[in-house]
């Protein structure tokens, strides 16, 4: 057991760094990533609003990144015709990115809102997401806690059927396109520390920032996960 990791409360949300170092490049306030995904209730207007207000005391800059590919890929794996499926995936995509805009305006926060495929032409980004891939086909270890990870997040929707090759296949492809930004978002956004966070733990944090062999999280690279303490009235 290594030294014990401190939980910050500031305001209405507090944020737990998942590593010491984790502590340290969080204490360093330089860059904070917010990861949303469409179709997810946790990201309304008024949280992402709050969250914003709570981050621009805490860090320099905040970028908010949210997910707008392989969306209808993984409502076909949750059982959705492929139309059925590109229609509601749009439909989730334009609303998160209306509210996360709601969200940066309410608070007066000048975060910048990008999609995922934004970065798709970046060179940086593009390399990481190979790493990513390669790692999947080549790297046991990591592709077991990817595929557990897209487990965890279908069986529940699935009546608790096992996925099939066909759905795990769609999850780790959505999964390559984020994981990038648990890597090295510093060297993806020009900043010289940042901290990705969520509301939940990832099932992969562990792995990419523990491991001392393969694929890894940069030293510059935190995670944390901030979320509203209890009795806040956050919606």
């Amino acid at each position: 057991m290594g030294p014990a990791v401190p939980t910050i409360t500031v305001a209405e949300f507090e944020a737990i760094p998942f590593t010491v170092n984790c502590s340290v490049v969080y204490d360093e306030g330089e860059h904070l990533l917010v990861g949303a995904s469409p179709g997810n209730g946790y990201f309304t207007r008024d949280r992402v609003a709050a969250l914003l207000t709570w981050a621009r005391r805490r860090f320099d800059s905040v970028d908010v990144v949210y997910a707008d590919r392989e969306v209808d890929t993984m409502l076909v794996a949750l059982g959705y015709s492929p139309d059925r499926a590109r229609r509601r995936a749009n439909k989730d995509i334009r609303a998160l990115h209306r509210r996360i805009l709601q969200g940066i305006e309410l608070s007066g926060s000048d975060a910048r809102c990008t999609a995922l495929s934004e970065f798709e032409g970046d060179p940086t980004y593009v390399s990481l997401r190979s790493d990513v891939e390669r790692a999947m086909l080549d790297d046991p270890e990591f592709t077991g806690v990817c595929e557990r990870t897209i487990r965890r997040f279908l069986l529940p929707r699935s009546g608790g059927t096992e996925p099939t090759a066909e759905q795990v296949d769609a999850g780790m492809r959505y999964l390559a396109r984020e994981l990038p930004f648990f890597l090295d978002t510093p060297a993806i956004l020009g900043v010289g520390s940042s901290v990705s966070c969520y509301h939940v733990e990832m099932p992969l944090t562990e792995l990419l920032l523990t491991r001392e062999h393969g694929l890894r999280a940069v030293a510059s690279q935190a995670y944390a996960t901030v979320r509203p303490l209890p009795d806040q009235g956050v919606r």
